[in-house]
């Protein structure tokens, strides 16, 4: 009998198996985006055109309101809008985890003069910002927190902005939500998360949203179209108070 309650001890409980399985299906959804983020930046440079997005624009305004300066944009991409920051005189640190699109954004900003005002580094938001406590102004993400992230790593990621951010500073972003028509089409992954043409996308709900608020100052939740389709989105303005 000790030698069976041994050898129960030692094998993992359901639960366990349940975690582990998941963590590595997540890693390797994550792995599979990467990959499929590079293709798209490679086969398609500037796939989003060289205007800035409207949420980019508004961004701008409510950084300039709070007297922002240095700006932190998380998965910029092949920069559109860390380009439109830096014309419009702020200092950017512009991160994605695609080495390709980033490499895009350094030769744009080449050509327009703006390469003095844009730092790049390649980051996966899975992990820590390589950045001191309070030391941007602004945080700006277009649609990051809608990739294939599970909730828990979005709060993760939401402290970390919390953590690299000054008081009274200002944080914006964009999701979609399960208002969209591409939510529940395509392939489950779980966690309001479904891949739909090879792109796999967290939709959020109201709820997730007015979570990730906390002890923030929620200054807005501006629901909009964009694309053909149309995505349907959420543009959300959230302040720290000081």
């Amino acid at each position: 009998m000790a030698g069976l309650s041994k050898l129960a001890s030692k094998v993992p409980s359901v639960g366990w198996v349940v975690r582990r399985a998941s963590a590595v299906a997540e890693r390797e959804l994550a792995e599979a985006q990467r990959e499929h983020w590079q293709r798209t930046y490679g086969e398609n440079p500037a796939m989003y055109g060289q205007e800035p997005s409207q949420p980019a624009v508004h961004a701008a305004k409510a950084f300039r309101a709070a007297d922002g300066r240095r700006v932190l944009e998380l998965g910029a991409g092949h920069g559109r809008d860390a380009l439109y920051f830096a014309r419009a005189g702020f200092t950017v640190v512009a991160t994605d985890f695609s080495v390709v699109g980033l490499e895009q954004l350094r030769s744009a900003a080449g050509n327009q003069g703006t390469a003095e005002r844009i730092v790049t580094a390649a980051h996966d938001v899975r992990e820590p910002l390589p950045l001191r406590d309070g030391s941007v102004d602004a945080v700006f993400a277009h649609m990051l927190l809608s990739m294939a992230l599970a909730t828990a790593e979005i709060h993760a990621v939401v402290a970390q902005v919390r953590r690299v951010l000054r008081p009274g500073g200002v944080f914006v972003y964009t999701v979609r939500h399960t208002g969209d028509a591409h939510y529940r089409a395509g392939t489950s992954h779980g966690d309001d998360i479904w891949e739909h043409g090879g792109f796999a996308v967290h939709f959020f709900a109201r709820e997730l949203i007015d979570d990730l608020a906390t002890g923030w100052t929620l200054n807005e939740v501006h629901a909009f179209e964009e694309g053909a389709l149309p995505r349907r989105l959420w543009r959300i303005t959230q302040t720290l108070p000081r």
